[in-house]
């Protein structure tokens, strides 16, 4: 689309699914009011989770990490880091950043219109600016606290790896929180499928599941070629040879099945 403080905003083509499915519904509602409420609700919503990601990217940037795009799909938004710092206090202020955009903007909203009558569990929303305002205000005290959920790879999760690396290795670290994150997104999907009946949510929770554990085996493979190539370098550096002088003894096998 366009870049914003360099950062390159990108739009997955099924988020144009999302905009076509609530504008219909909104249309089946009340015509092409409804339509076009519903469509610009949506364009709010994803501007708060722009700001969410950028309030990560731009803290992430102050510790040398590139970040060349945020990616919008119907699901959220997600900031594309060239690596992650390893160490726990910078990576604990990156994921903080995020949340921390999102009460910002409630405080704010909460400043200029208020809470709405009955809120927070029978919110009573006027149909006006002030309403719609409420509804956004709403929307980021949930996005704010829905991402400090302990399930990695949200923010949540990656504070409690954060903390966790503060004790034991960064891998280790990173597989305790992968681990707990799987269980804890498996419980989330089969309640939002089967008890809660939020499909959207559903899928995000399963998507959860499956992003945390590769993010730990690419971790995992890193560490791997980091300890091969370091090997071969002081192998290399040494010239080791095997005994009657043959050649150099092979380096270490690396492993990239499951653990």
């Amino acid at each position: 689309m366009f870049r914003v403080f360099g950062i390159q905003l990108a739009v997955h083509a099924s988020f144009f699914l999302l905009l076509a499915y609530v504008g219909f519904e909104g249309w089946k509602e009340d015509g092409s009011a409804g339509l076009l409420l519903n469509v610009g609700l949506i364009v709010v919503f994803f501007a708060c989770v722009v700001l969410h990601e950028l309030g990560h990217s731009l803290t992430a940037r102050r510790y040398g990490v590139r970040v060349p795009r945020i990616l919008l799909m119907p699901i959220g938004g997600m900031a594309e880091f060239d690596h992650i710092p390893r160490q726990p206090a910078a990576e604990l202020l990156i994921t903080l950043a995020g949340p921390a955009v999102n009460f910002a903007i409630a405080a704010i909203l909460w400043l200029v219109v208020g809470l709405p009558a009955g809120w927070p569990w029978h919110a009573d929303y006027p149909d006006s600016l002030r309403g719609l305002a409420q509804i956004l205000l709403n929307w980021n005290l949930v996005m704010g606290l829905f991402n400090l959920l302990p399930v990695f790879p949200m923010d949540g999760g990656r504070i409690f790896r954060a903390l966790l690396a503060r004790k034991m290795p960064y891998l280790r670290a990173t597989y305790w929180a992968a681990m707990i994150g799987k269980i804890l997104a498996l419980v989330l999907a089969g309640a939002c499928f089967f008890y809660l009946q939020r499909t959207l949510a559903g899928v995000l929770f399963t998507f959860i599941f499956f992003a945390g554990d590769a993010e730990y085996r690419m971790l995992l493979r890193r560490e791997r070629e980091a300890a091969y190539w370091a090997e071969m370098a002081r192998r290399l550096s040494t010239v080791e040879t095997v005994p009657g002088g043959g050649p150099p003894a092979a380096p270490p096998f690396i492993q990239h099945g499951p653990n």
